[in-house]
């Protein structure tokens, strides 16, 4: 294999655990690829960042660090750290500097609807059940997408609100795969954060889940990060 970077880290979003990134795993690995899952607790984005930064000191190079969803606020946090040669993120948000999840969801494009995520107790939010399937998984079997909805990990309202500090993207090479039919992070948003963080974009047709829809366009797009590196 040719690429300057063999190492890559994944990093999940919210309300779900590091387990969808399988598929993307296993086609990585076949190709020869080191893959490392992160298990981010999702209750704080500081918190988030660090084990995401202790899974990047154990890498033995350089490291394409990728994000999906509210992963692309973890990465954009701890994607300065030295062995990441670059970043992915796969319908992820990348804010700037002071920015939050919940700051760019708060002010979305004209006529893009807004994703049903409702206030838990203690502090938590989750995505409304019975909406879960068209919201954030649209194009997955229906079955499985009752699963998730019923195995959500509550997502921690300070990590949805925590501002980043250094955002990774303005001193690390980016790519950004828009999910062109996602329902949770309009695409149009997806495409303006793209944009600005000055990223190689590719799109394709899926759900705000196409990372276990499409592992197949995921992993090309790390691949390129990884030649690039």
């Amino acid at each position: 294999m040719s690429s300057t970077a063999v190492n890559v880290v994944l990093v999940h979003g919210a309300f779900v655990d590091g387990s969808g990134w399988q598929g993307v795993y296993n086609l990585l690995k076949q190709d020869g690829y080191r893959v490392s899952v992160v298990q981010n607790p999702t209750v704080t984005l500081e918190g988030d960042a660090e084990v995401t930064r202790r899974v990047l000191d154990i890498q033995d190079g350089p490291t394409v660090l990728v994000g999906h969803s509210y992963g692309g606020s973890v990465i954009t946090e701890a994607g300065t750290h030295p062995r990441v040669s670059a970043l992915v993120y796969v319908a992820a948000f990348a804010p700037d500097k002071g920015e939050s999840v919940e700051s760019l969801l708060a002010d979305p494009p004209p006529g893009t609807p807004a994703p049903p995520i409702v206030p838990l107790e203690g502090g938590f939010l989750a995505i409304e059940r019975d909406k879960f399937h068209g919201a954030f998984a649209g194009d997955l079997p229906a079955e499985l997408a009752e699963f998730m909805a019923d195995s959500q990990v509550p997502w921690g309202a300070g990590a949805a609100g925590a501002a980043v500090t250094e955002p990774a993207w303005r001193t690390k090479p980016t790519w950004y795969l828009v999910a062109s039919g996602d329902q949770t992070i309009p695409p149009a948003a997806q495409r303006a954060m793209s944009e600005r963080a000055g990223a190689t974009v590719v799109e394709a047709e899926g759900s705000h889940a196409i990372y276990i829809s499409q592992p197949e366009a995921v992993v090309a797009l790390i691949k390129q990060a990884a030649a690039a590196g």
